[in-house]
């Protein structure tokens, strides 16, 4: 968010309100008794150092706006009670440049709706007090003017903020789509130059053979073709180590199917060359008849889950005349997620 400069609001608020104090001492000749306008002082130094205070948040808490308020009420009473409004009572009129600070520093911290009231205060008063024509000569208007500044000012400052945050948002948004794009184009690269390594040898033996092949090389085409699909579905599941276990596998005539569902896409790459370290042990020398590879959800805390089903006939169902298959759990492992 774009706001104003703290210690430099602070320190300007500081100094208007020290010299308003400054002129106030200096004119306590000018009232009939100096006793309320000390009091004045008293109360507007009070308010000035507590909306001032440095640790405070930058919208000012709502008691501390009613205190303000409040004190922009007392002040031009208990000052002017003791001045003659016929006369010229010089910098004994300071409580207007002072009620009219505090209100700016009210309307800074975002309690614009005070600043409007104690500035509205102060010339319904000084009408009073003085008359209409009061409002010029104590500088009422000036106060009243610097209020509004404050209020547009910080109504600025507040919605560039806001439109600077949802830029930036956009701005991140649109990096992370970026990067989510290159990602795919460059995983699509990545299996295409796989596929085309593992399948073009064959396809271009097939093609100088004109299709004639024997039935081991068939054979050879169907574990190839796996091979392809395990690029497409398997993804993070693969590795040299991997592909070389699980394509031994299939010529020993094991059924393999490696399934990535996104469940180890958060494993760094030593979390995950140890979680395939593990599957290719566990895929060596397998002789199951059916070979389930799958990972798991990251809440979880296993990585890879591997199921072997061995294919067994129900030797009860076929004597009642049901031609049946069952496929009973022949190894199961999960391999566990590494600990960070």
């Amino acid at each position: 968010m774009i706001t104003l400069n703290r210690v430099l609001f602070l320190i300007l608020g500081a100094l208007f309100s020290a010299y308003h104090l400054f002129l106030a001492l200096s004119s306590l000749s000018t009232p009939r008794s100096p006793g309320p306008a000390i009091v004045a002082m008293v109360l507007y130094g009070v308010a000035t150092v507590l909306s001032l205070w440095p640790t405070s948040p930058t919208k000012m808490p709502l008691w501390l706006a009613a205190f303000d308020l409040a004190v922009c009420v007392v002040i031009p009473i208990l000052v002017t009670s003791q001045l003659d409004p016929a006369k010229d009572n010089g910098y004994a009129t300071w409580y207007v440049a002072a009620v009219g600070t505090l209100m700016t520093i009210c309307a800074v911290r975002r309690q614009q709706l005070v600043a409007w009231a104690g500035v509205g205060f102060l010339a319904v008063q000084t009408v009073v007090w003085a008359g209409l024509g009061a409002l010029a000569g104590l500088g009422v208007i000036g106060s009243v003017v610097w209020v509004g500044v404050a209020v547009v000012i910080s109504g600025s400052l507040a919605k560039a903020g806001r439109d600077a945050l949802q830029f930036a948002r956009a701005e991140r948004e649109a990096t992370e789509w970026q990067a989510a794009q290159e990602a795919h184009v460059m995983e699509r690269q990545l299996r295409l130059r796989q596929t085309y390594r593992v399948a073009a040898p064959m396809l271009a033996e097939i093609v100088r053979r004109g299709g004639d092949l024997t039935e081991a090389e068939r054979r050879e085409c169907r574990y190839l073709e796996g091979a392809i699909r395990d690029e497409i579905r398997g993804r993070r599941l693969l590795n040299d180590d991997v592909r070389r276990e699980v394509m031994d596998a299939r010529r020993r005539g094991v059924v393999v199917s490696l399934l990535d569902e996104g469940g180890i896409d958060d494993l760094d790459q030593r979390g995950l060359e140890t979680v395939l370290r593990r599957l290719a042990e566990a895929i060596r020398g397998t002789t199951t008849d059916k070979l389930i590879v799958r990972t798991v959800p990251r809440s979880s805390k296993t990585a890879v889950t591997v199921v072997g089903l061995r294919m067994s006939d129900d030797g009860a169902a076929n004597a009642l005349g049901a031609d049946t298959e069952d496929d009973e759990v022949d190894l199961w492992l999960e391999i566990p997620r590494p600990v960070a």
